[in-house]
């Protein structure tokens, strides 16, 4: 079979997987309240992508492949992708982004998914759980919104009411808003981009939450002193680990955290690159030692082979949620890493 046999018969492959999910999940996604959801994930091994639906569009990735191939020919199988995508979909082409992931080695690694590739800006509205969100689907190889988290983010909604939140490395926000749609008392959201936090205040904007930036020393208050007058979500520029070491420092502490680092990250704004692999450990126990009594930490990543020893934090009950997290559109796929910590 020549190569141009070969991407048809591939591109006829994914067009009747798609049909086949997406009828299947569509029925579904209407009864749940979500319009964004996982309908591909390198289900058939020659064709190595990965899709999402976002209501009217579509935004995946092409994951490296293990032998090489001429840039041209690939643009080319990338382009007959798309068009079996949209023929099965019914999305016009020009609504649907496949990027292409490239596999990061040693210390090159930058945390590339949060690194701007285009300047296209094509925005959409997706929604989930009552709530709305702003995606990017063409400027990042990741949209801004993660749907394998659809239930622990529903799960922290359930626990947040009146409750005092932390989230680290919080991106876009998504877990603030559900926390603070969950009646948080109050949700403090630290990350190290301008970029990714004004899009975190536009997330809780389109859901009439209160917000404003704060610096970290609003936070790091004294012990024994009351919360500031602040809005009740507070998006705070700062290298988490810092913020991390401050909050110790002042003995802040809060009922609820979230934990949901990069995999890893060496951008130059931060003080020390982040390996979640290495540093796990010793963020969790940071983490355990700012909660209150009664509190609880939920950490979660995405980095393959990752094992953590539950018995490596003694004084904290630790339960393995990953596999609980896993919604109906990742059904026999690997979850991402989720473990809930409670003191």
């Amino acid at each position: 079979m020549d190569v141009h046999a070969k991407t048809a018969y591939q591109a006829q492959l994914l067009e009747n997987r798609l049909r086949k999910r997406d009828r299947h999940l569509r029925k579904w996604a209407r009864r749940t309240g979500t319009d964004v959801y996982r309908l591909y994930d390198r289900d058939i091994p020659e064709i190595p992508l990965t899709l999402d639906r976002y209501g009217g569009a579509a935004a995946g990735a092409l994951y490296e492949r293990p032998y090489g191939k001429d840039e041209a020919e690939e643009e080319r199988w990338l382009a007959a992708m798309t068009e079996a995508v949209s023929r099965s979909l019914e999305i016009a082409p020009q609504r649907i982004f496949l990027k292409r992931r490239r596999r990061q080695r040693g210390r090159q690694k930058t945390g590339g998914q949060y690194e701007k590739l285009a300047d296209q800006s094509f925005l959409a509205e997706v929604h989930e759980g009552g709530l709305r969100f702003r995606v990017n689907l063409s400027d990042y190889l990741d949209t801004g919104f993660f749907p394998d988290r659809r239930i622990l983010r529903d799960m922290i909604r359930g626990e947040a009411a009146g409750k005092r939140v932390l989230n680290l490395f919080c991106y876009t926000g998504a877990f603030s808003v559900y926390a603070a749609s969950g009646g948080a008392a109050a949700a403090d959201s630290v990350d190290i981009s301008k970029t990714y936090l004004s899009w975190a205040a536009s997330n809780m904007a389109q859901n009439g939450i209160e917000a404003g930036f704060c610096p970290p020393e609003a936070v790091w208050r004294p012990a024994g002193a009351g919360w500031p007058a602040l809005p009740v979500c507070r998006l705070i520029r700062a290298d988490a680990l810092a913020f991390l070491d401050g909050a110790a420092r002042r003995r802040c502490s809060w009922d609820v955290i979230i934990l949901d680092p990069p995999t890893f990250s060496n951008s130059k704004k931060m003080r020390t690159a982040l390996d979640i692999r290495r540093d796990y450990s010793s963020l969790i126990r940071h983490c355990l030692g700012l909660l209150n009594p009664g509190g609880v930490l939920w950490f979660s990543v995405s980095a393959r082979r990752f094992r953590l020893e539950p018995d490596e934090f003694p004084g904290a009950v630790c339960a393995d949620m990953s596999r609980r997290i896993a919604d109906e559109d990742f059904r026999g796929k690997r979850p991402p890493v989720c473990y809930r910590f409670s003191c």
